[in-house]
């Protein structure tokens, strides 16, 4: 079982970061857009349309892989007093009374909604020349699937948690730095940062 939850965990990490890619076209696309415009007085109508897409489908599609890593918002002052029981005790309900009916509904809306567009050729109305808008509504179903298939593992880890009183493990990726395994590594004191902060301090006081 925990091969199966961390090969789904790999998937979505897998996806989260091919398309976090879009995040450098969308730097550069926006950067040429703007010399384009305002330098070469050649804007492009279709532009903005192309900005909302790849802004759009970054987030969606980053989903499933924050999920998978346990990184969406919540309540963590209260949150983290509670036991690991507890703590799944708590979001199994929220995700058989929320998550699951809100996804289920996102993704079969979707489906629905995409093929309409493929259906009508459909194109941005924006501007006179919109791109077309299709390929970006394919981008809602396909996206609440991968999330629902990660929210499916994240309920079982619920239930094994429940049940040994520990979290499974997850899927390793990119993590906060740890400031006190920092300290240790470089050698360096609390101490030591309060004297470099006054020296700092003294430092502008005397400019």
């Amino acid at each position: 079982m925990q091969k199966l939850l961390l090969f789904v965990d790999k998937l979505s990490t897998w996806v989260g970061q091919a398309f976090s890619w879009l995040i450098v076209a969308l730097t550069l696309h926006i950067t040429w857009e703007v010399f384009s415009r305002y330098v070469l007085d050649h804007p492009r109508a279709w532009a903005f349309d192309a900005m909302i897409m790849m802004y759009g489908t970054l987030f969606m599609m980053a989903g499933a892989y924050t999920l998978a890593k346990n990184s969406h918002v919540r309540g963590d002052v209260i949150y983290g007093y509670f036991t690991p029981r507890a703590q799944a005790i708590l979001d199994l309900t929220l995700y058989i009374v929320f998550f699951l009916p809100g996804i289920v509904a996102l993704t079969y809306a979707g489906y629905f909604y995409a093929a309409e567009s493929w259906a009508i050729d459909e194109h941005s109305n924006i501007t006179a020349e919109g791109p077309p808008v299709y390929p970006f509504k394919t981008v809602i179903p396909l996206a609440g699937a991968f999330v629902l298939v990660q929210g499916i593992v994240e309920i079982i880890r619920c239930i094994i948690c429940i049940r040994q009183g520990a979290w499974p493990t997850r899927e390793e990726d990119v993590q906060e730095v740890d400031v006190d395994k920092l300290k240790q590594e470089l050698h360096v004191k609390d101490e030591d940062i309060q004297k470099l902060d006054q020296y700092v301090v003294a430092k502008e006081r005397s400019k």
